[in-house]
Parts: C-alpha cells; structure tokens; sequence
C-alpha cells in the first residue's frame, strides 16, 4: 500500500496518517482540543487533492463568479478519547452527501483501531464573491464516485 503525503483513498474513504506533535498538545499532554479541527481541515484539504483539485486554481480564476472555495458552515465534534504527543493518527474523510452548492463529510479521528473524535461537517461552496455557487460538475462526480452516491438512505441498502 503505497502511502503518500496527501493520504491515499480506499474503500471511498480518504485516510490522512498524522503524528501528534509537541505543538499540539496542552499542559497536560493531552491534544488540546482545538488542534482536533487542524487534523480535521487537513484530511478535508488532502482529500480534496487526491480527487486531482487544486484548490490554489479553483481560487485563481480570473472572474470571482467563477471561483470555486469551500468554507465549513457546520461542525458538530464528539470528542471520546485524548490524543498524546507522539501519537500516530489517521484522519478518515468520508463524503455521506454531495449535493448543488454543499458536501456533508463525515470525518473520525483514529489512534490504531481506536476512534478518538469524530465529526460531521457541511462544507458550503461559494465564489469570488462570498455568495453560494453549484459545485462544477466534474468536482461533483469526482466527489460523488468517492463515496456513498447522494440518494436517500433508502436506496442505498
């Protein structure tokens, strides 16, 4: 399995491996709570590239109608288990929705089998502008064949 930088995709997942720094942990050794969200934003990020999307060009087009970034509207984090310097974590991105100008993403936070903290997260895409704007559609089916298809649970059994 050959394990890059950026992650590697498997079974329509993204799996992020990450070290727990010095850096990120509290006075008591802990990860501190808030670092949990830089782990989340980097296997969002590193998900995003392997799917072959440059958010750097997305972001450089000319007209701001056309820009393409990805903000989070929403996170709800459980937090189970803390993380400890010189932990070996693997963040799991998981695409539960992709649908017009917004992604569900469901993301877990592993230290081997055990899952740490896990999160919900809508992503909402905007232009230049600030303003909503669909996903383009080669994004979209790249995001869509990475995951769970957007169709009601029902059809998905």
């Amino acid at each position: 399995m050959d394990i890059s930088l950026s992650g590697q995709m498997q079974d329509g997942s993204h799996r992020l491996t990450q070290r727990v720094y010095y850096e990120d942990t509290d006075f008591s050794g802990f990860v501190y709570h808030a670092r949990y969200l830089h782990f989340f934003e980097r296997g969002r990020t590193d998900f995003i590239r392997l799917l072959g999307v440059s958010q750097g060009q997305l972001h450089a087009q000319s007209d701001p109608a056309d820009v393409v970034a990805f903000v989070v509207r929403r996170m709800e984090i459980d937090f189970r288990t803390p993380a400890r310097m010189d932990d070996v974590l693997t963040i799991e991105t998981t695409p539960a929705e992709v649908r017009g100008a917004r992604m569900l993403l469901s993301q877990v936070i592993r230290r081997e089998d055990e899952v740490l903290a896990s999160a919900e997260v809508t992503v909402a895409v905007i232009n230049g502008f600030g303003r909503a704007r669909r996903l383009p559609e080669t994004l979209m089916q790249r995001l869509a064949g990475s995951g769970p298809e957007d169709k009601p649970a029902e059809e998905q059994a």
